[in-house]
């Protein structure tokens, strides 16, 4: 048994075999600390790696820390730099380094610590980052609900009133092979005092909007890939402020933009009108639609508007998702050990964007 572990490493991203390692060494310490390790090429927060970790492990003592030194285990200057963070991080001297890798030898050799390999070769839990970030949804069962939840992309189907949101906003999700969240404003609607007819208060809209991001969060956690469809969200929300209350909701706005999807997807409003018992009419659609157009327009978030029929607008939605989820659930290369040419261009490059 040991007194205090240590485990380390990039976390990019937290995996099943990342826990595998975590719950070994707290099965034999008494306490563990995990050092999450980033560099700054890469492009995980290392806060929300740090996070991910505390929610599964709430147990383990968590920190974070940049590490831009060299990946090379053979030079000294490079091991040197690293022990520098490692040791600055501890609380506390280290009885046991735990790792699946083999670095960790030297790293308890120079911690004067005992090391424990877990999973040599990976044969228990034959995952790794590298895998996980070459193929995100072939091994999204590798991930944590935390961590799903934070890759998954969403996109929001919107529309003016009777324009198919909701069947396409379905129909999508089937497409997809994911879930859809419903819009709760509908909801609220029928459930508020008063219903219909009642005059409609400002905190109202904040209300719905707190009630369907928590329908997303929860929803984020659940879907089977990396990609949840929702029938409406915080920007249309504000837009429905204005049509029922009269004037514009500046925190709404503000809610929305700090709050983006991937994707709008705006249903056209060419199709024949129904009336379902919760809509105004006809008359205001098309200018509804119009305000859809021009916001969208006027913000950074692609979006597009599909018409025809249900598998017409679902093939749509689908072909302009396609390249905006390859790229969101695309990694900025990792600090590896790789040839230090390499790994100095990578941190270069990392820095002419952050100040781009």
């Amino acid at each position: 048994m040991s007194g205090h572990g240590l485990v380390l490493g990039k976390f990019y991203p937290f995996h099943s075999g990342h826990s595998h390692l975590i719950r070994q060494a707290q099965r034999e310490s008494d306490r563990v600390t995990v050092q999450v390790l980033g560099a700054s090429v890469e492009s995980i927060p290392l806060a929300v790696r740090a996070d991910w970790i505390r929610e599964s492990h709430p147990g383990v003592r968590v920190v974070a820390a940049m590490d831009d030194a060299p990946v090379d285990f053979e030079s000294e200057a490079a091991w040197d730099e690293h022990m520098a963070l490692i040791a600055s991080l501890l609380d506390s001297p280290v009885d046991t380094v735990f790792s699946c890798d083999s670095y960790g030898g030297e790293l308890a050799r120079r911690l004067d610590a005992r090391w424990v390999q877990i999973d040599e070769g990976r044969r228990i839990n034959p995952v790794s980052g590298t895998a996980i970030r070459a193929d995100v949804a072939g091994n999204w069962h590798e991930l944590a609900p935390a961590v799903r939840a934070w890759l998954t992309a969403r996109v929001v189907v919107l529309g003016a009133e009777s324009t198919g949101s909701t069947i396409l906003a379905e129909a999508l999700a089937a497409r997809l092979g994911t879930r859809w969240v419903p819009e709760y404003g509908r909801e609220h609607s029928v459930t508020r005092v008063g219903g219909l007819t009642a005059p409609w208060r400002s905190d109202e809209f904040d209300l719905i909007v707190d009630r369907q991001i928590a329908l997303e969060q929860q929803a984020l956690r659940q879907v089977p890939v990396p990609v949840l469809v929702c029938d409406t969200d915080v920007l249309a929300t504000a837009l429905w402020h204005e049509r029922y209350v009269g004037s514009a909701a500046p925190r709404l706005h503000v809610a929305a933009t700090a709050h983006p999807p991937l994707l709008y997807v705006l249903t056209g409003d060419e199709i024949p009108f129904e009336q379902d018992g919760l809509r105004d009419g006809e008359h205001i659609r098309h200018d509804m639609q119009q305000r859809f157009r021009d916001v969208l327009a006027a913000q950074d978030v692609p979006w597009v508007e599909v018409r025809g029929d249900v598998p017409t607008r679902v093939e749509a939605a689908a072909s302009a998702l396609e390249p905006l989820l390859a790229a969101h659930l695309r990694f900025a290369v990792p600090l590896e050990a790789r040839p230090l040419d390499e790994q100095r261009a990578l941190q270069q490059d990392a820095r002419s964007t952050s100040l781009g």
